[in-house]
């Protein structure tokens, strides 16, 4: 199996890269994640916010190595480039790799979610939350989940983790205050 995605890796175009390489190229030169969640905490809007919060994102891609690394460029072109199987074993391939980076759990789900796998990526994205208690994205997608499973105290507490450390999240506080007033009753 390795052999398999190891030929993958190598047969794939590097001109599919052409779109990451160039985006992780531009820009200003990233900066340290915690600075980043203080600045998420004091913006003023969600626009604001957006762009810290892809900042914060991208930060979590990098594994700290040069081949898990590549492995996830190759994943994420493959998937641009409507080659899901090749990127689903690739992913696979890198939580084999590098079991402790939240990433490449994270991207799984994501795979997992669109084949209708639930359960699956609901086990991959508590992986995510518990490698990276700071991933507030996989952390919203997993309390959505447990919402829709009626999980609903779960999902709530998740919702919560996350709108402390982005106060601005899309959707968030919608979803609290209506699972406030399901698991802990309307206030007098």
């Amino acid at each position: 199996m390795r052999k398999f995605l190891l030929t993958l890796v190598l047969l794939l175009p590097l001109g599919l890269l052409g779109g990451v390489a160039g985006a992780a190229a531009g820009g200003s030169p990233p900066q340290p994640v915690d600075k980043l969640f203080a600045q998420l905490k004091t913006a003023q809007t969600p626009e604001d916010a957006k762009p810290i919060e892809a900042q914060i994102l991208a930060s979590f891609q990098a594994s700290g190595s040069p081949s898990v690394d590549l492995l996830l460029t190759r994943a994420d072109a493959a998937l641009g480039a409507g080659k899901k199987d090749v990127a689903r074993h690739l992913y696979d391939a890198i939580t084999d790799i590098a079991p402790r980076f939240a990433e490449g759990w994270h991207r799984r789900a994501l795979m997992q979610q669109e084949a209708d796998d639930a359960g699956a990526a609901m086990v991959s994205l508590q992986k995510v939350v518990a490698l990276n208690p700071r991933q507030f994205e996989a952390m919203t997608q997993l309390a959505e989940m447990l919402e829709d499973f009626g999980q609903k105290a779960e999902a709530l507490k998740l919702y919560r983790r996350a709108i402390a450390l982005d106060p601005l999240y899309e959707g968030l506080q919608r979803h609290i205050d209506g699972l406030t007033r399901d698991v802990e009753g309307q206030g007098i």
